[in-house]
This record gives structure tokens, sequence and C-alpha cells, in this order.
């Protein structure tokens, strides 16, 4: 009983100073940190260099894409079978 009782008063306290802790944190001014300061940047960056070397690559490494096959299918005869 008295394990319980000390144990129950421990963990309020706990609870106390957890609560005491954010309520200091919360009134703290948040310093920036590298990822505010630059992460939208890094982003947009990197999203551009990805689209332009696709963009690049999809139009220098000489792959015919045979979008349209108009002039690059000739039928067969019907008497050539």
């Amino acid at each position: 009983m008295m394990f319980l009782l000390a144990k129950t008063a421990v963990s309020r306290l706990q609870v106390r100073s957890i609560k005491q802790i954010m309520v200091r944190q919360s009134h703290q001014k948040h310093v920036p940190d590298f990822h505010d300061k630059y992460g939208n940047a890094i982003l947009a960056i990197g999203t551009t260099f990805c689209a332009a070397m696709w963009a690049y690559t999809t139009t220098q490494i000489g792959i015919e894409w045979n979008l349209s096959l108009v002039g690059k299918v000739t039928p067969k005869g019907w008497r050539n079978q």
C-alpha cells in the first residue's frame, strides 16, 4: 500500500514538472533552424534541377519514342499470307 502511494505521488510530481516545462517552453521565442530558413528554397531548387535533368535526358539521349504509327506500319497484301 505504501509503495502504491509513493508511486502515485512521484508520478503526479512528474506530470506537474512536465506541464511546467511545457508552459516555460511555450513562452520562449521560437528560434528558426536550418529547415525553417532554407527548407523551401532547397525544395524549389531540387525540384527545378530534377525537372531540368529529366528534360535534358529525354531530349538528348536519342530515343525514338514512336508516338505515331502513321507511315511506319505497312499492311500486307491480302494474297501474300
